[in-house]
């Protein structure tokens, strides 16, 4: 429970500065295109300081990191809601996602050494429920707080969040079971060691095969889902603020499966919750990109979330036991594939969507993912027949 509180920190983190870049570029007198910088910088941070959490929970104990991390959130949050220009405004929002980032990978990292396989599935769910709460409060706050008060307000908000959870996790992280084995990081500078973690998780085909699943997973999905809004008001004429609303339906949909969780699991198991999502998302995709009237897409929103969560879930399962020794290594290695696969989506779908049009990349990125899901579902079905 205590880690799901952390998460949802982290995604409020994430998602805050999303409906503030109007007020910001107002503000500091900023284009708003310089303004989603804000954004920009926080994601490459997050992408790339996951590397450097999951050996560090690894050898000093998964759940103390998370204490520590929470805490040096708070620090960033209270360094951006102080800046007084938008460098510096830069530089916090840079620290935010560094920090931030050791959150989530060692919450499921842990998850995974203290819970039995078995049950470990719908654990994960019901842990990226704060997740999904903090991504959609993030929304919420920052634009009630841009448009009534200040963008600075969220910020104190957030930084008391970390602090109060960061205390609680301190003083309880030597009461909670933590079955991480001490990994001694061998010989050389901290970055020689700290790659060699890497290369050791590498080794292993089955981590390739997870990491570069959930790489193209990423790319196909936020690739997507970032240009929906500009969908939904380009195509139906709706409002910006209503084409955000419909998209949070996408938040719904995981929300949906992550409260029956255990029984979509003992439904459809591992390899039907992959093809199923990956169909569901390939099929609420194309219907995003072609349904002639706009109040169609909202269950077409909710199923693409649904799917999504189907299908991520599993590979974070499998993401856990797929270097058991490593458990932090492997686990930050999944995450940072998946947001760096992420940021590479959207990049190259904004290169894309001039020339293709939304529904062209919303088709395409819907059968990406469904090719995805389908290879994935097989490679884990072998698996299961040789183990």
């Amino acid at each position: 429970m205590a880690l799901s509180v952390a998460a949802f920190g982290s995604g409020m983190s994430m998602r805050v500065m999303d409906a503030m870049l109007v007020r910001l570029a107002s503000d500091f007198a900023i284009p708003i295109g310089m303004a989603s910088w804000s954004i920009t910088v926080f994601g490459v941070a997050y992408g790339f300081s996951q590397l450097l959490f999951g050996p560090l929970g690894d050898r000093y104990g998964k759940v103390k990191v998370v204490a520590f991390g929470s805490g040096a959130c708070s620090l960033a949050a209270i360094f951006c809601a102080c800046a007084q220009d938008f460098s510096w405004l830069l530089i916090g929002r840079a620290l935010g996602g560094a920090t931030a980032a050791s959150i989530i990978p060692l919450a499921m990292a842990w998850i995974g050494d203290v819970v039995a396989y078995e049950q470990r599935q719908a654990v994960l769910a019901k842990f990226l429920i704060g997740q999904i709460f903090g991504l959609s409060a993030g929304v919420l706050v920052g634009g009630f707080s841009a448009e009534f008060f200040s963008w600075r307000l969220p910020f104190i908000v957030i930084a008391i969040w970390f602090a109060l959870i960061g205390l609680y996790l301190g003083s309880h992280s030597k009461r909670l079971p933590d079955h991480t084995h001490v990994v001694q990081l061998g010989e050389g500078s901290g970055i020689t060691r700290l790659l060699g973690e890497f290369q050791k998780v590498l080794r292993i085909s089955w981590a390739r095969q997870v990491l570069l699943a959930v790489c193209l997973e990423g790319a196909a999905v936020f690739g997507a889902l970032a240009f929906v809004p500009a969908h939904l008001h380009t195509v139906y004429g709706l409002s910006l603020s209503s084409s955000g609303a419909l998209v949070m339906l996408f938040g719904l949909g995981g929300l949906a499966f992550a409260f029956q969780s255990r029984r979509w699991i003992s439904i459809f198991g591992e390899v039907k919750l992959i093809q199923t999502g990956a169909l569901i998302m390939c099929a609420s995709l194309i219907s995003l990109g072609w349904l002639p009237l706009w109040w169609l897409t909202m269950p077409a929103c909710f199923l693409f979330g649904l799917g999504f969560y189907m299908m991520h879930n599993t590979l974070q399962i499998n993401a856990t036991q797929m270097a058991p020794e490593r458990r932090g290594a492997a686990v930050a290695a999944f995450a940072s594939c998946f947001f760096l696969g992420q940021s590479a989506g959207v990049a190259l779908s904004g290169s894309l969507i001039t020339s293709a049009g939304t529904p062209l990349l919303l088709t395409w990125a819907g059968l990406l993912v469904l090719m995805v899901g389908i290879r994935f579902a097989n490679l884990r079905q072998q698996k299961f027949l040789h183990s």
